[in-house]
C-alpha cells in the first residue's frame, strides 16, 4: 500500500476508502494501483510513500567495486 497525505484545508470524505473521513494533513494509506489518482491532483494529496514496485525501481543500485587493469602479457619492443 502507498501513503499519501492529504493537503487540503477541510476534512473530507473519500468514498474511495470506505467513506473514511480524512483531515487536513492526514497520511492515509491507499491500494498501489490507486496511488497516481491521488498524487496527481496536487492541491489535495502529495505522495509520502510510493507503491511498492515503484519504490524498488527508483532504488540506486549499489556500483560494482572498481577492478585494476590486467597487466598486458607481452612488453612490446
Amino acid at each position: 500500500m502507498a501513503r499519501v497525505r492529504f493537503t487540503g484545508p477541510e476534512p473530507v470524505t473519500v468514498p474511495e476508502l470506505g467513506n473514511r473521513l480524512v483531515h487536513p494533513d492526514e497520511v492515509v494509506e491507499v491500494p498501489d494501483d490507486r496511488f497516481d489518482g491521488y498524487v496527481c491532483q496536487t492541491a489535495n494529496w502529495e505522495s509520502v510513500e510510493e507503491p511498492r514496485e515503484q519504490r524498488d525501481q527508483d532504488e540506486e543500485v549499489a556500483p560494482l567495486p572498481l577492478r585494476k587493469a590486467a597487466r598486458p602479457q607481452k612488453t612490446e619492443g
